[in-house]
């Protein structure tokens, strides 16, 4: 969890009062207690319904685990068996705590305290810092990188940024390990040398990253964890004063605490067993920061009285995903790493969906472009663009669906890069509001904020290059998103009230959604679920990836594969490249994982290629398209942007301004009306044509880009209404 999430929490006066104030009881509704338990499946209400002792949820991918959790909380409270304010439930990031709480309070138990291990060790350790060691906290640092070059240079070791970032990466593995300097080198046999560095060496600039830090009096992100467990460990009294504050406790996601996470838990329990814990192993993916599924597999061992619940009802995906998924972990080899226990199997909840699919391209490019252009359909077919992700095992795998996007005209946004609102143009964009909110209260909201952000370099048509250019221009689009989102569903909706709204979002991170496709490493997309995901690049080398060597490694790649296939709802997209540039040899192979896929599916076992190279027309895509040509010039139109208006950027619209006007309030009012944002209804693009060919009938409404059977059942008659309105 990045560092930015815990600010909210470097408060000591709030942790006082949580500490020491009276408590008063939440006022419940008249219904009675066993109704917080309706619509729980069996399984979740089997959860929701045991109170007490230890609990062990096993709980797969979409089947519910935060629903049963905060009800099982909230049935707690409402029953008395919990007061509300001595509940701490644990989650691993800021946005699923606060998610948490949203829910609680909406189930009558608004007092629990949700968050993560960080946040609340850092309220504890603020409060508790002056008492017992007394002065004050030392400062915690966004990151590491800084101090590291320093004492990297006074050893003369390499200082480039990628090493500094393997140190970091190092350092924090020790750290959630509970290893010192002293203690690295006799575990560090057998891992791989952090930048290449001896490990003797790294262990010299372990201790001169801590002695500056000391000296400095600073803090890193682990050493939350470390000085509150120091603190509880070495006080009673302090100890015994969180212990009373906190009677029972939830941990989500169980199956990434690390050891050190392990041992604070352990100290706020103080030898109770007021614990439940929810988690799977098959989605253990981050071993290599330290986390481990021991605790939640061993959890029996440790409280044989426990009570074990299985979630297996997936309500996200289709039968064909959940299908998928179920045989991509039962083909894993027996007798593998241990942590592995037997995957549940999941059963899928909703309608048949279409068939996934699986295929093969020559090069990197060509399977960018074959992904742009299925998501062009998907969009063309009424998908909003942020309902659809293309995940990659690396980073580094971004730039070439990147280019290809730009190049069809499709907005995407990176995941996993800065945070939203630390970026430098949102905050040189709220400024810039929040000067023009003490002039202009007047003009509609969504007019103000592209006036402004249109000066920072926010304008209609995104940019076809990539880079800082492109990820400016994402950003606020994304203001531009969220401001005519707020507007259609908010009554007197003004900049000041806009501007509150980012700022109470900048404090808890909850950046808006960008209506674009969501760029994100296999990693960084764990927690979150699209209606159609493309999982690129499934080659030899990169699934699993090169340095994948033992059982267990492979192991866990698998079971990054199958994290990825359990975000996608309805539509899953495999694909590999067999070369990674045009015109290449083409020796890559399919990732192993494939091959049951394949079988299930009833494919050949070797994949086919279907693109021959970059830039070239697929023989086998019976999709093909016509080129498209400006109504205006003629000039043949490649940008997304352009082919959907039937216009170049050169040629001045072809629609009457008043027309389009109207029918941009008219889609504004719908969207109000329906309680979805406007562009889900019609894109500008649509917009712009519709105002142009005034359609009358479903056949000329068809013709329109953007519209195709499915949004003229659910739109057609009220915008054919609305169009002979404007007749």
């Amino acid at each position: 969890m990045p560092c930015g999430e815990l600010k909210e929490d470097y408060d000591a006066g709030r942790y006082r009062r949580d500490m020491t104030e009276s408590l008063t009881p939440i006022p419940l509704t008249a219904a009675p207690a066993e109704a917080v338990l309706d619509g729980l499946d069996a399984e979740q209400r089997q959860a929701a319904a045991t109170l007490t002792g230890p609990l062990c949820i096993l709980a797969g991918a979409g089947t519910g685990k935060t629903r049963a959790i905060t009800h099982r909380i909230a049935y707690g409270v409402r029953t008395g068996t919990y007061d509300p304010h001595r509940v701490l439930a644990v989650t691993f990031t800021a946005r699923a705590a606060a998610e948490m709480r949203s829910r609680l309070t909406g189930l009558g138990a608004p007092g629990v305290q949700a968050r993560t291990f960080h946040a609340a060790a850092l309220r504890q350790l603020q409060y508790f810092w002056p008492l017992t060691v007394g002065g004050t906290l030392p400062q915690l640092v966004d990151h590491k990188v800084k101090i590291l070059g320093e004492a990297a240079r006074r050893l003369r070791l390499t200082t480039d940024r990628a090493s500094l970032r393997d140190f970091a990466s190092e350092i924090e593995w020790a750290k959630v390990s509970t290893l010192t300097p002293e203690g690295y080198l006799a575990r560090a046999a057998g891992r791989p040398e952090p930048a290449g560095v001896q490990h003797q060496s790294f262990a010299k600039l372990y201790q001169a990253y801590e002695d500056l830090k000391q000296d400095r009096h600073l803090m890193d992100f682990e050493d939350v964890l470390l000085f509150t467990v120091a603190m509880l460990e070495s006080d009673e009294r302090v100890a015994a004063q969180v212990r009373q504050q906190y009677r029972h406790f939830v941990v989500d996601e169980y199956q990434d605490v690390s050891p050190l996470q392990q041992r604070l838990l352990d100290l706020w329990l103080g030898g109770r067993e007021e614990l439940c814990v929810v988690g799977d192993a098959a989605q253990t993916i981050y071993s290599f920061t330290g986390a481990t599924p021991d605790y939640l597999l061993n959890f029996r061992r440790r409280f044989p009285q426990a009570e074990v619940v299985k979630l297996v009802r997936d309500y996200r995906s289709t039968p064909q995903v959940v299908k998928l998924a179920n045989v991509l972990l039962a083909d894993r080899k027996p007798g593998g790493s241990a942590p592995w226990a037997e995957p549940l199997q999941l059963i899928s909840q909703r309608q048949a969906g279409p068939t996934p699919q699986i295929t093969q391209h020559a090069d990197d490019d060509a399977e960018a472009a074959w992904i742009a252009a299925q998501i062009t359909d998907l969009r063309d077919a009424g998908m909003p663009l942020s309902e659809m992700a293309v995940l990659y095992r690396t980073n580094g795998q971004s730039q070439a669906f990147e280019q290809a996007l730009a190049s069809a005209g499709i907005s995407y946004q990176l995941r996993g890069s800065e945070r939203f609102f630390s970026r430098r143009e949102v905050r040189e964009a709220m400024a810039a509001l929040r000067t023009s909110s003490l002039v202009n209260e007047q003009e509609p909201v969504p007019d103000s904020v592209r006036a402004v952000l249109s000066s920072l370099g926010w304008s209609r048509d995104a940019p076809t290059s990539t880079g800082a250019v492109r990820e400016r221009w994402e950003s606020l689009a994304a203001l531009v998103a969220l401001a005519d989102q707020l507007a259609g569903e908010r009554e007197n909706f003004s900049l000041r009230d806009f501007l509150a709204e980012l700022d109470e979002r900048s404090a808890a991170q909850h950046a808006p959604t960008v209506e674009g496709v969501t760029l994100a490493s296999l990693h960084s997309a764990k927690g979150l679920e699209w209606d159609a995901v493309f999982l690129a690049g499934l080659c030899e080398g990169l699934m699993p990836i090169t340095f994948a060597k033992e059982q267990q490694e492979i192991d866990e790649e698998r079971r990054l594969f199958y994290v990825g296939i359990t975000r996608a709802r309805t539509h899953l997209f495999l694909s590999s490249a067999a070369a990674r540039h045009s015109g290449g040899r083409g020796k890559r192979t399919p990732s192993r994982f494939l091959i049951p896929l394949r079988k299930e599916l009833g494919l050949e076992p070797a994949a086919r290629q279907i693109a021959p190279s970059s830039g070239r027309t697929n023989p086998n895509n019976s999709k093909r398209k016509r080129a498209v040509s400006c109504l205006g010039c003629g000039e043949v139109l490649v940008k997304g942007a352009e082919v959907g208006r039937r216009r170049c950027a050169n040629c001045p619209p072809r629609y009457e301004e008043a027309v389009f006007e109207q029918l941009r309030q008219w889609r504004l009012d719908y969207a109000k009306e329906l309680e979805v944002p406007a562009f889900m209804v019609f894109s500008d693009a649509t917009l712009e044509v519709i105002a142009e060919k005034l359609p009358s009938t479903d056949e000329e409404l068809l013709e329109i880009p953007g519209i195709g059977e499915k949004k003229l059942q659910v739109h057609g008659q009220r915008l054919k209404d609305a169009l002979s309105e404007l007749g």
